[in-house]
């Protein structure tokens, strides 16, 4: 696969993981409407329930080898604050495998530190390259610019704005999906 084919594949599912992101926000958000908005987000969840983990494994599996293709097939050497939101989401993909195997609810509390640090830090490296005066605070060497995207598509979206996008949804889903675990554990009850 060539790089703009890459491109072109990961640029289409950030975008859907932006739209999967603001789903569940807007779900959250009419629960606290009550009444018939409330149901309805009580079945979006309980229906989301345990396949949240699966569903935040293959978002952070999917991120890791598109992170690797990037580097180790296509050469583009990550930068520093590349290399920080790597080590926040490489671990997602055995912490939340972890989870899924072992059915364990617990696991949000496991990824949570990663994605909550993982997320702003890709934004803080997203507006890196867009502020140039933020340029000055990081550490980046001259060889492997922080500031400058090896592509960008969209006008917006650049690798940490995917990888933002993935630590966001990654978040949501097992929020969400914790959400709808109580709500089935109610209903059973």
């Amino acid at each position: 696969m060539d790089l703009s084919t890459a491109n072109t594949f990961f640029t289409t599912l950030t975008f859907l993981a932006n739209i999967a992101f603001l789903a569940i926000v807007v779900i959250g958000v009419i629960a606290l409407f009550g009444g018939s908005a409330r149901r309805f987000s009580t079945r979006a969840a309980r229906l989301l329930g345990a396949r949240a983990r699966v569903a935040a494994l293959v978002v952070a599996a999917v991120t890791t080898a598109g992170s690797l293709y990037y580097s180790e097939v296509k050469g583009l050497i990550p930068c520093e604050l590349c290399w920080f939101q790597r080590i926040c989401m490489y671990p997602l993909v055995a912490i939340l495998a972890i989870g899924v195997i072992r059915k364990d609810r617990a696991v949000i509390w496991y990824a949570m530190p990663f994605f909550t640090i993982g997320a702003p830090l890709a934004l803080y490296h997203w507006l890196v390259e867009r502020v140039p005066s933020l340029d000055s605070s990081t550490s980046c060497t001259l060889g492997v610019p922080c500031n400058v995207p090896y592509f960008e598509e969209l006008g917006y979206i650049t690798l940490a704005f995917m990888d933002m996008s993935a630590f966001l949804l990654i978040g949501a889903l097992l929020w969400m999906g914790r959400a709808g675990e109580r709500a089935n554990e109610e209903a059973a009850t």
